[in-house]
């Protein structure tokens, strides 16, 4: 199966976003730094350390998301409940920011977006295995199996 493989290519795509980001964030906060830029009357201290936290934090948060992925990818088992739960909100950020970025930056960083949103959600649900349908031997449904004889035959 192709479980191995999303994951691991996703979980690429997330650790070179989060590089990606952090260093996007440092440089903005030198130029606001640097250029001694005010926004609203803002001190450019306060908003560039805000520019290099806020990178920071995204960014780990990006390659946490990653991490869990390849760890999911090493192990070939799906990631347990919290590490779903981070990233499915990995997928509705990038859902979001996709959205806010077509009228920002444009259609390019929009596609790409959408195409890691798209591995992320791939990465989801190729890992999402029923545990109750694997261990108990349960057949898909509509299949006659060796416990289907309480389905009433038609006539």
């Amino acid at each position: 199966m192709a479980r191995r493989p999303v994951a691991v290519v996703t979980a690429v795509a997330l650790i070179v976003e989060a590089a990606g980001i952090a260093l996007l964030n440092w440089i903005l906060g030198l130029v606001v730094d640097r250029q001694r830029m005010s926004l609203g009357g803002l001190d450019p201290d306060a908003m560039s350390i805000g520019t290099w936290v806020a990178g920071g934090l995204f960014g780990l948060y990006l390659l946490l998301c990653g991490l869990v992925l390849l760890r999911a990818a090493v192990r070939d088992r799906a990631p347990g409940r919290l590490a779903r739960i981070l990233l499915i909100t990995c997928a509705v950020v990038h859902g979001l920011v996709g959205a806010f970025s077509v009228g920002l930056v444009g259609w390019t960083a929009f596609a790409v977006l959408m195409v890691v949103l798209g591995l992320i959600v791939w990465s989801l649900l190729v890992y999402d295995e029923s545990p109750v349908a694997a261990e108990s031997g349960a057949s898909a449904p509509g299949a006659t199996g060796a416990q289907g004889g309480d389905a009433p035959h038609p006539a």
